[in-house]
C-alpha cells in the first residue's frame, strides 16, 4: 500500500513518476479515515488543502522541472498540534485553544511548504506538550497502533502513532524532556531530538523555552536525516537559533564504524531496569562490537539529579510561558465581573489538571523565598550535567 512507503521510497517513486502525489495523499487520507477512530492520532485533517497541494506537486512532476530545493515535493506529512500552520487549527490539545486558528506559519511549516510537502493535518499531544502518554489531551488519548490497550507515549504521541500506523509518511514532534524519543520508541518509529538551536522554535507554542526543540518522527533513520535536512538552519526570528551551516545529515549514513568509541554510562544500568530492555541493549552492544566499534564504560555522575532539575526548570518556565493565556488576547474567554475573575475562570475552565499542576509547581519554585532553594539550585545542577557529559567525550 502506498501509505506504507518510507519517505525515501516515496521520494524515489514520485520523481520517477511511478506513483502520483494525489494517489499517495489519498492513500494516507483513506488510512486516517479508516483508523483514526481507533488511534485518535489526528485532531483535524485538511483534506481539501492536502489534495490541492498534491495536485500541484503532480503538475510539477509532469513538467519535469523539479526544483532542487523541493526535496519533499508531493510527500504527505503531518505536524504536532503545537506548531503554527497558517489557516489551520492550533489547539495544543487544550480546551483553552479549542477554536483557535493560527494567523501565521511557523518556521518549520514554512520550510516544509517551501520543500513541497503535503500537510495532512494536526496531530494529538498531551495538553501543551505536558505529559508522557498523550492521556492529558483534552480531546482524548492517542492509542498505540501495535496494541490499543497500551500507551503510545507522549507528549508527541499523535506524531508517533500517525507514523507507526502509516497514516502519514513522516511527522514532526516537539521534545522538551523526551517527548519525541519516548513515543517513537513505544510505536516502533525513529525519533530524534536535534541539538538545541539547530531547528527554529519560531511558531512553536512554548512549554519550557530553554528545553523545547522540534524534530522528526519517521519510519527509518535515513528518513529522519532527510527531514532534518529540510527543517534545520538558522532563523533570525528565534533568538536561540544557532547560526551554523546545515550539513547533509544523510552523508554519514551507512559508513564503516570500525574504531568508533561508544560509551555506556554505568549510571543508566540501574536496579529496576526491565530484563527485556536490558537484553535488547546488550544485544545492540554486541552488534556494535561485531562491527568493530570499541565499547567503553563511562560515568555521568550527576545523572541521578537530572529528573529533579528538569521538573523544576520546566515547570518554572511553563508557569511563565502560559501566563499569556489569560482570556483577553486570544483563545477561550470566560467572562467575569473584573479582570481577576475573568482570568481565573478562563484558566480554571480552559486548562486541564496536568497543566494546572505544572503551573502551580513552577510558580511555587519561582516565588519569593523559594527561588534560591529550588529554581536557582536546579540551574546550578543543570551546568554540572553537560559538564560531565563533555568530560566523558574527552576521555580516552
Amino acid at each position: 500500500m502506498l501509505n506504507q512507503l518510507t519517505l525515501t521510497e516515496a521520494q524515489t517513486k514520485l520523481r520517477s513518476q511511478e506513483i502520483t502525489s494525489t494517489d499517495l495523499t489519498k492513500a494516507c487520507l483513506s488510512q486516517i479515515s479508516a483508523s483514526n477512530d481507533d488511534y485518535n492520532a489526528f485532531l483535524s485533517t485538511d483534506t481539501e488543502g492536502a489534495l490541492a497541494a498534491a495536485a500541484n506537486a503532480d503538475q510539477v512532476f509532469r513538467s519535469g522541472a523539479i526544483p532542487d530545493d523541493a526535496p519533499l515535493l508531493g510527500i504527505p506529512l503531518a505536524l504536532k498540534d503545537n506548531m503554527a500552520v497558517k489557516g489551520a487549527p492550533l489547539t495544543c490539545a487544550s480546551k483553552l485553544l479549542e477554536n483557535f486558528i493560527s494567523p501565521y506559519d511557523g518556521t518549520v511549516s514554512e520550510k516544509l511548504k517551501a520543500a513541497g510537502a503535503v500537510l495532512l493535518g494536526r496531530l494529538n499531544l498531551d495538553e501543551f506538550a505536558m505529559g508522557s502518554s498523550t492521556e492529558n489531551s483534552a480531546f482524548g488519548p492517542a492509542r498505540n497502533p501495535w496494541d490499543l490497550k497500551r500507551t503510545p507515549g507522549g507528549s508527541s504521541g499523535g506524531s508517533a502513532v500517525a507514523v507507526g500506523a502509516d497514516q502519514c509518511i513522516a511527522a514532526l514532534g516537539s521534545d522538551t524532556g523526551g517527548s519525541i524519543r519516548q513515543p517513537a520508541a513505544f510505536c516502533g518509529c525513529v525519533g530524534l531530538k536535534p541539538t538545541y538551536g539547530r531547528v527554529s522554535r519560531y511558531g512553536l507554542v512554548a512549554f519550557a523555552s530553554s528545553l523545547d526543540q522540534i524534530g522528526p518522527v519517521t519510519k527509518t533513520v535515513e528518513d529522519a536525516a532527510l527531514l532534518l535536512n529540510t527543517i534545520a538552519g538558522h532563523d533570525g526570528r528565534d533568538s536561540t537559533s544557532v547560526p551554523e551551516n546545515v550539513p547533509d545529515f544523510t552523508a554519514t549514513l551507512n559508513q564503516d564504524i570500525k574504531g568508533m568509541k561508544i560509551g555506556l554510562p554505568k549510571e543508566y544500568f540501574i536496579e529496576g531496569l526491565d530484563p527485556a530492555v536490558k537484553a535488547a541493549i546488550e544485544s545492540s552492544i554486541e552488534t556494535y562490537r561485531s562491527l568493530g566499534a570499541e565499547i567503553k564504560e563511562v560515568s555521568l555522575p550527576h545523572s541521578e539529579f537530572a529528573i529533579a532539575a528538569y521538573y523544576l526548570i520546566a515547570t518554572a518556565e511553563a508557569s511563565a510561558n502560559l501566563a499569556r493565556f489569560e482570556g483577553i488576547r486570544y483563545g477561550r474567554r470566560v467572562d467575569g465581573d473584573d479582570p481577576f475573575t475573568l482570568n481565573s475562570r478562563t484558566r480554571g475552565q480552559g486548562f486541564g489538571p496536568e497543566v494546572k499542576r505544572r503551573i502551580i509547581l513552577g510558580t511555587y519554585a519561582l516565588s519569593s523565598g523559594y527561588y534560591d532553594a529550588y529554581y536557582l539550585r536546579a540551574q546550578k545542577v543543570r551546568t554540572l550535567i553537560p559538564r560531565g557529559l563533555s568530560q566523558s567525550f574527552h576521555r580516552r
